[in-house]
């Protein structure tokens, strides 16, 4: 089987067969061969076959990062179906929005997970039956059910251990037939954007992804004597295609947290002689940190991606490399639209393209900077919108064809919303970007869905949210709010208005009630005398 024709399903499998007592996965302290890998991935695909998940359906899996989720997101795409993986970080009403919109049939999830009750989010969202446990919510029309991971089972739900009795019954060649089934350019998963238009768009991909992994692998010399610490989100293309792929693409052993604590992470590749880490700027800097008050041995770390090319970056970047050294850090430019690779440095670069550079184009990639007037196409040292064109390219946003249309140009290249220029040595540098989204701690934020959300408050009259730089997370949400004349209302019921209803990240962190908005001659605010105004109250 060639790689345009392998499946996500068959990845296990392929690496069981060449690797199979090598220990391929760690959480906590489970660990697993590739052999078990793979064994627990088959038990998994006859329990979502027992619980009645058919070839084509929806699954949304909402899980926090644990060796269950690799299990499950692989057994979902092994038996044909679509896996729709969801923010950890949504809730109640991000959730009824992804379920709904993304077709899921079924919805997976833990009962409860730290201080989170997801069960109880999943009530707030769906109408769960009283007797049974087949949903029939008419705003879900195709949820047929939830299925819990937890200590014991929930009334209206399906208890994912009790799958196990029903699973047993399902013979080893009706899972056979159900992986030689699935056609590789089939739909193998839609993952949701951080909402970049109000709310999430669902971006559908198959299992033509594989290749873009293989190609990287090469650029970064990843092989099966690699250990890579894993403490982004599964749900995110970046955790989910540099870990989870990665590891069963190359047999690189592949070690997952839960999140991202600094110390946990220096303390890991220390004692498991971690050699390949990826991240964010925040990411980069809480390392460094927490490395410069506790040194730990870190001779083993060899390589990994840290985007590099803003301004801000840069320094966080610099001092990232002093720390953590020898870590040969790469940046690059990806987004799930196109996913990742798009740019990408050289282990042969030097620091200067490293950390101030966002990487040479990828394998399989055309770019191109335009005029964000003119479409004129620029060169070196010219500040336009980057385009991007190749296979890796998605081709719709599910159901949303007019989104889907206005993405790209009329001769088929993406536009990214992304400011960028070429150097002139043909090297890539992301400057920001042309939208008015914010990029909180890595996740991608458009203020829209928190100024509708705050609209609905009787008390408020009009409201925009803007970016403010912070040290921590790169932005966070300031708040302006008008009040109506006859009304008043505080900033703490400004904030209880959103919490719960919409994902930690997107909330606003700052609230500034003001009298009037700066207004464009057409009406529209003047978010950039707001951002402004944000800098200077708050000492930016």
């Amino acid at each position: 089987m060639t790689a345009q024709q392998r499946r996500f399903g068959d990845l296990a499998d392929d690496i069981a067969a060449r690797l199979p007592d090598r220990e391929g996965l760690v959480f906590g302290a489970s660990r697993h061969t590739f052999r078990e890998v793979a064994a627990r991935i088959d038990e998994a695909a006859r329990r979502l076959i027992a619980a009645g998940v058919g070839q084509g359906e929806h699954v949304a899996l909402w899980l926090n990062n644990c060796d269950d989720w690799i299990f499950i997101a692989f057994a979902v795409q092994k038996i044909g179906a679509v896996l729709v993986p969801i923010n950890t970080r949504f809730r109640s009403r991000d959730l009824a929005y992804v379920l709904a919109q993304s077709d899921s049939g079924f919805l997976i999830t833990h009962d409860r997970s730290g201080p989170v009750d997801y069960a109880a989010l999943v009530r707030e969202a769906v109408d769960l039956p009283a007797t049974g446990d087949a949903v029939r919510d008419p705003r879900f029309p195709l949820l047929r059910y939830v299925i819990l991971l937890g200590e014991s089972p929930q009334a209206g739900t399906v208890d994912w251990a009790a799958l196990a009795g029903a699973a047993a019954g399902v013979p080893a060649d009706d899972l056979a037939a159900r992986a030689r089934t699935v056609d590789p350019a089939a739909t193998a998963f839609i993952m949701y954007t951080s909402g970049t238009t109000g709310f999430p768009k669902g971006v559908v991909r198959t299992h033509a992804l594989i290749d873009n992994v293989e190609e990287r692998a090469g650029l970064m010399a990843i092989t099966a004597d690699d250990t890579i610490l894993n403490y982004l989100p599964l749900f995110h293309a970046f955790g989910l295609s540099e870990g989870a792929w990665m590891s069963l693409v190359t047999g690189a052993r592949q070690i997952v947290t839960q999140g991202f604590d600094p110390d946990e992470s220096l303390d890991l590749i220390e004692k498991e002689r971690v050699t390949v880490i990826h991240g964010f700027e925040a990411h980069m800097k809480g390392l460094a940190e927490a490395q410069e008050a506790r040194p730990r041995d870190l001779m083993s770390l060899r390589t990994g991606i840290f985007a590099a090319g803003m301004l801000s970056a840069t320094p966080v970047v610099r001092r990232g490399m002093r720390a953590l050294a020898p870590l040969k850090n790469l940046s690059g430019f990806g987004m799930t639209e196109t996913w990742l690779g798009v740019a990408l440095s050289s282990l042969d670069d030097d620091e200067a393209h490293r950390s101030e550079a966002s990487g040479w184009p990828g394998p399989g990639f055309e770019l191109r900077i335009v005029d964000d007037g003119s479409d004129a196409v620029l060169g070196p040292g010219v500040a336009g919108e980057l385009q991007v064109r190749g296979g890796t390219v998605m081709t719709e946003y599910y159901r949303k064809p007019a989104e889907t249309a206005s993405a790209f140009t009329p001769d088929g290249w993406f536009r990214t919303g992304d400011a960028a220029m070429w150097l002139a040595d043909g090297c890539l540098r992301f400057l920001g970007r042309y939208k008015d989204m914010l990029k909180v701690g890595g996740e991608n934020v458009d203020p829209m869905e928190t100024e509708g959300l705050l609209l609905e408050h009787p008390a408020v009259q009009q409201v925009a949210v803007v970016g403010l730089p912070d040290e921590r997370l790169g932005e966070v949400a300031v708040a302006y709010v008008q009040c109506r004349v006859d009304a008043a209302i505080g900033a703490e019921e400004v904030l209880g208005h959103c919490r719960g209803k919409i994902a930690s990240f997107k909330l606003p962190r700052h609230v500034v009630f003001i009298d009037a908005f700066p207004m464009t001659e057409s009406g529209k605010i003047r978010k950039a005398e707001l951002r402004e105004d944000a800098k200077k109250r708050f000492a930016v």
